[in-house]
């Protein structure tokens, strides 16, 4: 059986749930506003350009969850699962899972955001196959650090091999969907990469390839 990869943050859906879950707690004010605010924009900026140092920006983005207590934390995810996640929720990429699963591939979100954050929204989509940054758990609180490497650029290699190797699974046949060029690495790993709503840099790669591109916004 062949797998379908999707990417998670504005492939399968219409943003960025790493920086909204950081737009959302200072909303809150869980966090600073002002600074929280100006140091997510910040790295969402290097995501964008390619130049993210990932283990600066996960000692950022994890420390609210080092902060608060599990119970807090669900709460708070709850109501941001509702309030940002939901309303960018993409019919299109139901409708491509769906199509993938007909034709007999298993459908894993691979994602550089974490598994706290990005639980939740596979289950929306009904994947219960999900490759993303692991946080580190002690006790019942999270420590603000994670556990093996980050699940980004080769980092997601890296998840994949150790998935497929447990799984039995190859990657004959295999699809990526993706719309970063952070993602670069994996969409050469692949059979059928695609290009999905992609930045500039992917897109004139992928033309350069001639590799699909497709959009699933309406």
């Amino acid at each position: 059986m062949s797998i379908a990869l999707f990417d998670l943050d504005n492939t399968l859906i219409g943003g960025d749930s790493d920086y909204l879950w950081g737009c959302f707690l200072a909303e809150r004010g869980i966090v600073d506003g002002a600074y929280y605010e100006q140091e997510n924009q910040r790295f969402y900026d290097q995501y964008k350009a390619g130049v993210l140092d990932i283990h600066e920006f996960l000692r950022f983005q994890l420390r609210p969850l080092a902060e608060h207590d599990m119970e807090t934390l669900l709460d708070l995810r709850r109501h941001y699962i509702k309030e940002k996640i939901k309303p960018i929720l993409l019919p299109k990429a139901r409708q491509l899972i769906q199509e993938h699963r007909l034709l007999g591939r298993t459908p894993v979100i691979i994602t550089a955001t974490n598994r706290f954050i990005t639980g939740p929204i596979a289950e929306l989509y009904g994947i219960d196959q999900l490759l993303a940054t692991e946080p580190e758990i002690v006790a019942e609180r999270y420590t603000g650090s994670i556990r093996d490497v980050p699940c980004f650029q080769e980092g997601k290699i890296h998840k994949l091999r150790n998935w497929l190797e447990f799984n039995d699974r190859t990657l004959e046949d295999s699809w990526f969907y993706s719309d970063s060029h952070n993602d670069l690495p994996l969409l050469n790993a692949v059979t059928h990469p695609i290009a999905v709503d992609p930045d500039e840099i992917l897109r004139q790669h992928a033309e350069t390839h001639g590799w699909p591109i497709i959009s699933l916004r309406d």
